[in-house]
């Protein structure tokens, strides 16, 4: 079985995250969207919320699990069984950051890294965009699957 994890804080879940889920079931029998868990970095969103979001947001697709973790994520795809790590490029900067990771965990395990370009139209969504619009009080609903709500 070709099972893959997307893992990310997902503060917010946004079309570009969606975009990269629904590209990469293409690929892999079972995606395990991973969220993380870092008690040192301030969310927007609870932990709830943001798995809220993404269950919701993929309801009617059998191949995605949704499951949280801590720690490193080489460690999270050994307890789960996932073969790969899959993660999304927007920019030259994107791919810098996520080639050194990748040579990391390939380092610390057999894991392979994936990637995936975001579609052109969704490239520049970030969820910091998404959160800066929230905190300014803009239409933030253009930037994130219709399940992400700020009470």
């Amino acid at each position: 079985m070709r099972r893959a994890i997307f893992p990310g804080s997902f503060d917010p879940l946004t079309l570009g995250h969606h975009d990269i889920i629904m590209r990469g079931i293409t690929l892999f029998d079972e995606l395990i969207i991973a969220v993380g868990k870092n008690a040192d970095k301030k969310y927007m969103f609870t932990l709830e919320d943001r798995i809220k979001f993404i269950t919701k947001a993929f309801i009617d697709e059998p191949k995605i699990k949704v499951l949280t973790y801590e720690g490193l994520t080489v460690d999270f795809c050994e307890k789960v069984g996932a073969n790969f790590i899959l993660r999304g490029l927007r920019n030259p900067g994107d791919f810098e950051f996520e080639k050194a990771i990748a040579h990391t965990n390939r380092k610390l395990s057999e894991i392979e890294t994936v990637f995936l370009l975001t579609s052109s139209g969704k490239s520049y969504i970030s969820s910091s965009i998404v959160r800066d619009v929230i905190r300014n009080g803009g239409n933030y609903s253009i930037l994130v699957p219709d399940t992400v709500r700020v009470n």
